[in-house]
């Protein structure tokens, strides 16, 4: 079984890929596929999916910290 993969998009949505299952607060599933973009913004009509609503008005760039060689060891 291979990992979820959930990438923080530059100014944009969580991108999810894999095979996830999506649950609001009352276990209630949503429909998603095996890729799908998660809204980051609060703006998306179709919370909590991303709908584009964001571009051009949300900054948002994260970067995680690089591992050193000595943390690698």
């Amino acid at each position: 079984m291979s990992k979820v993969q959930i990438k923080v998009m530059d100014n944009g949505s969580l991108r999810v890929t894999g095979d996830v299952e999506l649950i609001d607060m009352d276990g209630n599933k949503f429909e998603t596929g095996k890729t799908f973009s998660l809204c980051r913004c609060g703006r998306s009509l179709k919370i909590p999916f991303c709908d584009g609503t964001h571009k051009g008005t949300f900054q948002s760039c994260v970067r995680a910290e690089k591992a050193s060689d000595d943390k690698q060891q």
